[in-house]
């Protein structure tokens, strides 16, 4: 293993591709600690470890801690995560959004676009309601967060916040094409990352061994229920359902061509972890309204119960989840599609007739495996939530963060297999190993 990953060195394109992807994520972490002026993140760092910042919790997860310093990246990258699921949406009930994202590479700078003024639009209200809430947070719980409030506050906080989600934006889209792995899911990563060990200091302190209460054995049967979880994913992120399909003997002229036995491989999980962070990122949205109207009775109800761990909350959260299982499945995967080309070429799934039958039985075989990986998701992001109950203390190592990490590891470590193998090296696997297979990998 040790000789295989020096061999990344060795690949001069592949070693330009990881420093570049290091250095933007380095230039991330930095903006992490530039504060929105007028603002003390001193208070607010204090004020979220009282554990009453409710949804927020959630931006400063994804947003890498940039919450809790009032950074101008506080809005994250969740801001063009919920402008992609609207494009996406409107795609369905829209035809000409729907005849955009059949024009191939025309149309998809076209929908970038479209998403690109989408995130200005959600960065400028979610921005709005977050600097009202911290105002509102300044002459009550955090006294003195904001150090002069005002019109003016509103206007620079806005500016700020925008434009750091509109750089994050183009520093996810910079990493896509020159450097390793998926920008925008590498941002979430590193921003995760970035916290766990903190997180690991804290459930130390929470054990008797640190000056808490909880037991060594339960910290013990904690640390190995996250094995036991890492395990689960890679296992589920790694599941396939392969359809047997045979290509019929072609002659021409001498040569006999097809005949073989191949399989199409339809993953359990093919949306990855796509459904929790469109589901987190639609949750999040209603919150961030209700900091419009601090006052509001009905805000204030709402507020509470979208918080993680609440029944509104987990079940909201299952049901978006599934959904996005099924809706990101059926948008990047067309089983009429797939009978189509196999019929093109002469490929037939044995005992099944060649075109509508061949995608009707596909759909069918991929509905029921998709109906698993919604399962298998959602009890993986409602995990930290039993634990809680079960052990008192946050489980920072399960839930979304976990399976956000997991995933995004798989993928990068996959496309750095395949440069590897493509300049003749064997990979991270070795001679005969396994290959390492992505969330996307067939």
């Amino acid at each position: 293993m040790a000789s295989n990953i020096g061999n990344i060195g060795r690949v001069p394109e592949l070693r330009k591709r990881l420093l570049f992807t290091l250095f933007m994520l380095a230039v991330f972490r930095a903006g992490v600690y530039i504060t929105i002026p007028g603002v003390d993140a001193g208070v607010m760092a204090q004020y979220m470890k009282t554990g009453q910042s409710g949804f927020l919790g959630l931006f400063n997860m994804f947003s890498g801690g940039a919450m809790q310093n009032l950074s101008i990246f506080a809005l994250g990258i969740m801001p063009y995560i919920s402008a992609s699921i609207i494009i996406q949406l409107l795609g369905v009930v829209v035809p000409a959004i729907e005849r955009l994202q059949k024009e191939g590479d025309a149309g998809r700078k076209k929908l970038n676009q479209f998403t690109r003024y989408g995130t200005i639009v959600l960065s400028v209200i979610q921005g709005l309601g977050i600097s009202i809430w911290l105002e509102s947070l300044s002459a009550g719980a955090a006294k003195d967060v904001v150090i002069s409030s005002g019109v003016g506050f509103k206007a620079l906080s806005v500016l700020a916040m925008s434009t750091g989600t509109c750089f994050l934006m183009w520093l996810g889209e910079r990493i896509t094409e020159g450097g390793i792995g998926n920008g925008i899911s590498l941002i979430i990563f590193a921003g995760i990352v970035a916290a766990l060990p903190d997180a690991v200091v804290q459930t130390f302190r929470l054990s008797t061994l640190g000056g808490g209460n909880l037991a060594p054995m339960a910290l013990l049967l904690l640390a190995l229920m996250v094995v036991v979880v890492v395990g689960f994913i890679v296992f589920f992120e790694r599941g396939q359902r392969r359809i047997p399909v045979q290509y019929a003997k072609r002659v021409v002229g001498r040569r006999v061509y097809g005949g073989q036995n191949t399989t199409l491989p339809l993953k359990v999980n093919s949306a990855g972890v796509i459904p929790p962070i469109f589901a987190s990122s639609i949750l999040l949205f209603p919150s961030t309204i209700t900091n419009l109207f601090p006052t509001a009775a009905w805000a204030q109800w709402l507020q509470t119960q979208l918080v993680p761990g609440q029944m509104m909350y987990n079940v909201g959260y299952v049901a978006l989840i599934v959904f996005f299982c099924f809706f990101y499945t059926a948008v990047t995967f067309n089983p009429v599609d797939v009978a189509d080309n196999l019929k093109k070429f002469g490929g037939f799934v044995p005992g099944i007739r060649a075109g509508k039958k061949t995608a009707d039985y596909i759909d069918r075989v991929l509905t029921r495996i998709t109906v698993g990986g919604a399962i298998y998701i959602s009890l993986i992001c409602v995990l930290p939530t039993y634990f809680q109950s079960s052990f008192g203390v946050s489980f920072y190592f399960g839930g979304t963060s976990l399976l956000i990490v997991v995933g995004v590891a798989l993928d990068t470590v996959q496309q750095i297999e395949s440069h590897l193998i493509t300049r003749n090296y064997e990979g991270f696997a070795g001679r005969g190993g396994p290959r390492v297979r992505g969330r996307s990998a067939s």
